[in-house]
């Protein structure tokens, strides 16, 4: 049954606390997985724990250290003795603006929570997934990887970073019976619609055939196919979710 689909499963979702990463969160929980969130604002983590209860681990997680991470999956290990999935969701959008104005300090944070906390995070957990002999990572990438849309250098290329590192880590894992996929959403109805100044948000819905936003919804679906047993041949590969707009 579908509603059992992730029964005796853990997963690991970071920027779970809001926005993509809840919903993603919300459809593990309501198929029987036992979660983990991980987010690194404190107010949503409150939040988070007080809606989840005893039915998931919220943690604060800075996903750009690594000393951060491997404390808290050591705590989750210890709590729940495994884990099975993961969904790299923490990002943020970054700088709008031309290149050459973006700052060193502006590009390195994109470039920090977008690639190196995706790494990071997979690093991690890669070897216990391993030692299951089972398990499924999913990344969150964008249309803007291949796209590379005006005034969002900084992250349209830590997107593109994410879909390199995703096939990459695919063939690393190709014979280990883990699975890793990427997402290349377009424009999807969170919070961080809030960081893009009204001229991009009405460019980039005009590009979307569908002439809508995507929601959290739409993406928990598709993640959540990709970390069940139901996709079974495909790794390293990037999965539109775009309304059309395609990438």
């Amino acid at each position: 049954m579908l509603s059992q689909r992730f029964a005796g499963k853990v997963a690991l979702v970071t920027g779970g606390a809001s926005g993509i990463g809840r919903a993603v969160v919300n459809r593990f929980l309501s198929e029987q997985a036992k979660v983990i969130v991980w987010d690194i604002d404190a107010k949503k983590i409150d939040t988070c724990r007080q809606e989840l209860g005893a039915s998931g681990l919220v943690q604060q997680v800075d996903v750009t250290l690594a000393e951060s991470i491997e404390g808290a999956l050591a705590e989750a290990m210890s709590h729940f003795g495994q884990v099975d999935i993961v969904v790299n969701a923490a990002g943020i959008v970054g700088p709008n603006g031309p290149f050459w104005l973006t700052t060193p300090e502006e590009w390195d944070r994109v470039m920090s929570v977008n690639v190196r906390g995706t790494f990071l995070v997979s690093r991690a957990a890669t070897p216990h997934l391993i030692q299951r002999g089972w398990g499924r990572i999913v990344n969150m990438a964008s249309v803007a990887a291949n796209e590379g849309p005006k005034n969002l250098s900084a992250y349209s290329s830590s997107k593109g970073a994410v879909v390199a590192l995703t096939k990459s880590m695919g063939k690393d894992l190709a014979n280990t019976g883990v699975l890793v996929n990427a997402l290349t959403p377009a424009l999807i109805a969170t919070d961080l619609i809030n960081q893009l100044t009204p001229e991009y948000y009405a460019a980039a819905l005009s590009k979307i055939p569908m002439g809508r936003a995507g929601t959290v919804v739409e993406v928990a679906a598709m993640a959540a196919w990709l970390c069940s047993t139901e996709c079974s041949f495909s790794t390293g590969a990037c999965f539109d979710l775009s309304g059309g707009r395609g990438t």
